[in-house]
């Protein structure tokens, strides 16, 4: 899918890059009076470059990767005009920790975090790169990143060595293989970028999508294998949850239960999803959303009763958010706030593509985040 150049080149400009295992989305935003403001975005599936249709999750090769990067910073539609970006990283090749640590000055953390940082880390730390952000007490959101196991729970530690009484403070320690940078490093250098640094994604998305608000709130991320549940609070993510559901189950089950191609199914779940008349096309695809739901739920539930705090509400992003019909069924649904991410809603936008941005708006929510923080960088 090609998209738009919107505006005339202008210094600074900030390329945000999210490779899905579906589709690359890229957003270009540049700074005007102190504001973020939309240049182009654009998608590209890429289930073409691996033999399989659109809307598919795929494994692709480093080279094809880079190739499908390429060809859609080369759609004229689209235009990209700078080099220097910044990149996701999926969350499930993170490692992460949130521990406990004296309440000393930058200088001494920076020495003490990667010491302590080894006795949570499952692998020798010469394999990793090492990021870390104090978590503030008022509730700001911290940006963990890295520059140039899964976490499904983030354990809380606290190191023995600290002397009682000492002031503590939490401190969220962030790991990633060296060799995973390696590789996104390599797709974007072959794509002709430079990557300023890599973020792994949830944190693009909070960017994106979450007030100052400090309620918990959960996050449900639809994506083409995979739906990705994250329960948020201070800007820390206290429980995160994959479900091995997504958009590409439905069109699966649809193509399945209709006698359709893969192609067709995916055409009528994107027209139609569960808010159109057809009353078989809708119970098919209710049985992969049900699911998905009772999980949520589950994380719900489970959260409320280890803090004995409710979630304020749930915000659906990713690609799988654009379906019919799905904010008002997880409303009848979950017993709380349901709102589809408006992430476009953070960078100023031309009233003429109000709408669509609003549609896709939800799987550009990390591409977003990942260009916010690129520009907020630029001098």
């Amino acid at each position: 899918m090609a998209l738009f150049n919107l505006f005339k080149k202008e210094e600074p400009h900030a390329l945000g890059i999210d490779i899905g295992s579906s589709a690359i989305k890229i957003v270009q935003l540049k700074k005007k009076n102190g504001q973020a403001v939309l240049e182009t975005y654009g998608e590209l599936a890429l289930g073409p470059y691996g033999g399989a249709g659109i809307g598919q999750a795929v494994q692709l090769p480093t080279e094809k990767l880079s190739q499908a990067l390429t060809d859609l910073m080369n759609e004229k539609e689209v235009n990209v005009t700078t080099k220097e970006c910044g990149l996701s990283i999926p969350f499930s090749s993170a490692l992460m920790s949130l521990i406990e640590m004296p309440d000393v000055d930058v200088k001494q953390l920076s020495i003490m975090v990667p010491l302590e940082a080894r006795r949570y880390i499952p692998v020798p730390i010469s394999e990793v790169m090492l990021d870390w952000s104090v978590i503030p007490k008022s509730g700001i959101e911290p940006e963990p990143s890295i520059d140039s196991g899964r976490p499904d729970a983030f354990p809380e530690v606290s190191i023995e060595e600290n002397k009682p009484g000492l002031p503590k403070i939490d401190v969220l320690v962030v790991a990633l293989h060296k060799q995973t940078i390696a590789r996104y490093q390599e797709i974007v250098n072959k794509a002709g970028l430079a990557a300023g640094f890599f973020e792994i994604e949830i944190f693009s998305t909070m960017r994106s999508v979450l007030d100052n608000t400090l309620k918990p709130v959960l996050i449900m991320d639809m994506g083409a294998a995979s739906t990705k549940i994250y329960i948020v609070e201070r800007g820390i993510v206290r429980a995160s949850h994959t479900v091995n559901r997504g958009s590409q189950d439905i069109t699966a089950n649809i193509s399945k239960s209709l006698g359709i191609t893969t192609e067709q199914a995916e055409l009528r779940k994107r027209e139609e999803g569960i808010a159109g008349t057809d009353k078989t096309l809708t119970e098919v695809v209710s049985l992969i959303l049900d699911y998905i739901f009772t999980e949520v739920n589950n994380s719900m539930l489970a959260f409320e009763k280890k803090y004995n705090r409710t979630i304020s509400k749930v915000i659906l992003v990713g690609g799988g958010a654009a379906l019919k019909g799905l904010s008002e069924a997880a409303k009848s649904n979950f017993k709380t706030e349901v709102e589809v991410a408006l992430p476009f809603n953070k960078v100023s936008t031309p009233a003429f593509l109000d709408n669509i941005l609003r549609e896709t708006g939800p799987e550009f929510a990390v591409a977003i985040g990942i260009a916010l923080r690129k520009l907020a960088e630029e001098k």
